[in-house]
């Protein structure tokens, strides 16, 4: 079928940053005096979700009394700083697939768990704000990835269906809150391997974002 739609996560997908994430909670476990061999494990677990189950993860793996808003609040303040200077990369191929998808007249969205202030800061540094038709913010739903709301409020707001919109992830949280919602969903590989649960949700797994814009452009060109 034509996908009248494409939603994408943002951390990851259109932006490099999921590596900045990662330095500043390296940075932070060491500031605290956890064992650094936790933290990419912990990454994974928590990449795309929210605060609340990220606290769960973060009690759970470390198995400390370090308050975890604390511990949050010295990964994000270093993600800021490094967001501002030297700022984030664009990911290789975002830029031409966003126009293909807007000459083509296919509706865009964004269905991120970032905070509406930081996103937009970075989608406008850029100049990507207005590419999207429809923003949503994690704060604008009850239940953050991996349930499926984030996306099914995408949908409705673009005025489409799941099924003819495509969801783009980078993590597991994410395609499974993606495949949930019933959007066939691509996961482009970034610092996350797709695992057993990924490759359940996920219906195809790309290495690029110009990898997906060919399945796309045949798709759009397809009669």
């Amino acid at each position: 079928m034509k996908f009248k739609a494409v939603v994408f996560d943002m951390d990851g997908v259109i932006f490099d940053s999921e590596k900045v994430y990662r330095m500043m909670e390296h940075r932070a476990a060491a500031k605290y005096g956890l064992p650094d061999e936790k933290v990419e494990p912990f990454c994974n677990l928590i990449a795309g979700g929210t605060k609340d189950t990220n606290r769960k993860h973060f009690e759970a793996m470390f198995g400390t009394d370090i308050d975890y808003m604390e511990f949050r609040e010295v990964v994000n303040s270093g993600v800021d700083a490094y967001g501002r200077d030297p700022g984030y990369d664009v990911k290789p191929g975002i830029r031409e697939l966003l126009s293909f998808l807007k000459e083509q007249g296919i509706l865009v969205g964004l269905a991120t768990s970032t905070a509406r202030e930081r996103a937009e800061y970075h989608l406008k540094r850029h100049g990507l704000y207005d590419y999207f038709d429809r923003i949503i913010y994690g704060d604008m739903v009850k239940r953050g990835k991996p349930n499926p709301d984030i996306y099914l409020t995408a949908c409705e707001t673009l005025g489409v269906s799941p099924q003819e919109t495509v969801g783009v992830e980078d993590s597991i949280n994410g395609v499974v809150s993606s495949g949930r919602a019933g959007l066939f969903t691509a996961m482009v590989v970034d610092l996350i391997e797709p695992n057993e649960t990924a490759l359940e949700h996920a219906d195809v797994v790309f290495r690029s974002a110009e990898e997906l814009h060919r399945m796309l452009a045949s798709d759009a060109l397809a009669e």
